[in-house]
């Protein structure tokens, strides 16, 4: 494995080339858009494509189409930029077209600012665009995790058929840390599914449109068997300090590291606090939450938004203990100690 210091932002571009994806597509916009730059220099050096689309809506239905062909691809963009997307995710999860798209949050709604915040959180994890789909979601809270993660997205849109989410922000897309690179990974399938242009692929069809309403249901529910698949076998979560714990804090990405210091210091002052971090969004660790609520007194949940991920929270608690909310947004990001001022407060 090679050791090198990397951007976050950058960090995805090198997972996606160790993944096997050859083609980017994408229109740059701050925090997010040193993947696009390091996505023009690195994919055509692997012996990709690169091409800076005229919008983020060329963007994602160019992704349509090389993944149509069998490439792996992808797209990035942030907050404004992903809801001109949605329409575009919502075509590749209807037509099983499996691509990765990164979301590096900033302050919002409309324009907001370039900040750091988590309040995308229901566009990627609800589905922002239309129909019954699902994207699975993905939160780094690392350098390290933006390739692994991102390596991850590849296997698991290419498993499922489906496009999967990388939800990050902007602390974690520019910070810069030691990250270790995977020198050899497998080679991606083959996709005996895609159109090719070739005798063998003639009979492929690539599309969403179902206009019997028998047809649409029958895919709809082999869809929904599908999702139902993601959610029993695709949970992911890390537990800090949960043993002996009787408040469970909950975050993810960069307020995951923020809780993690406050846990170190909470349990250094004698306060039985551990800390439940969802990796994936969805499926979201609903079972290991509700398993917690039997033995905890309460949980207490921080995000970069006014609430969101908060709500599933609550869903998987089913009223059995008390679920404390604090939040900042704005590009507002808490420290340790303020969290452990308000860990004690609500506890």
């Amino acid at each position: 494995m090679k050791r090198k210091l990397m951007r976050g932002n950058d960090a995805i571009i090198a997972g996606a080339i160790l993944a096997g994806c050859r083609s980017f597509f994408g229109y740059p916009i701050t925090p997010a858009s040193e993947i696009t730059h390091a996505a023009a220099k690195w994919i055509p050096e692997a012996g990709g494509t690169f091409i800076q689309a005229e919008s983020e809506i060329a963007s994602i239905n160019m992704v349509y189409g090389a993944s149509s062909a069998g490439q792996r691809t992808m797209t990035a963009s942030s907050s404004p930029g992903m809801s001109l997307k949605q329409e575009g995710i919502s075509y590749c999860a209807g037509s099983e077209l499996p691509c990765v798209v990164v979301n590096v949050m900033r302050g919002g709604p409309g324009l907001g600012n370039i900040a750091p915040e988590q309040s995308d959180y229901n566009q990627m994890v609800k589905g922002g665009g239309h129909g019954n789909y699902k994207v699975i979601t993905l939160a780094p809270n690392s350098v390290q995790e933006m390739c692994d993660l991102t390596i991850l997205a590849f296997e698991l849109a290419d498993k499922y058929r489906n496009p999967v989410g990388i939800l990050t922000d902007g602390f974690v897309g520019q910070m810069i840390e030691p990250l270790m690179l995977p020198e050899r990974l497998s080679p991606p399938p083959e996709k005996s599914w895609a159109v090719t242009g070739d005798k063998e692929t003639k009979g492929n069809l690539i599309s969403s449109i179902y206009l019997s309403p028998e047809e649409l249901e029958e895919h709809v529910s082999h869809l929904k068997r599908k999702y139902d698949d993601v959610e029993a076998k695709e949970v992911r979560f890390e537990e800090y300090k949960l043993d002996g714990a009787k408040v469970v804090t909950i975050g993810y990405g960069i307020v995951s590291r923020i809780l993690h210091t406050a846990v170190n210091a909470a349990r250094t002052a004698g306060l039985p606090v551990g800390l439940l971090r969802p990796i994936s969004l969805w499926p979201f660790p609903t079972k290991k939450i509700r398993e917690l609520a039997e033995k905890v007194d309460a949980f207490f949940v921080c995000e970069l938004s006014t609430g969101q991920m908060v709500d599933d929270v609550r869903l998987a608690v089913e009223g059995r203990r008390p679920v404390h909310l604090y939040t900042r947004y704005g590009g507002s990001v808490p420290t340790a100690e303020e969290l452990l001022e308000k860990i004690r407060e609500k506890t």
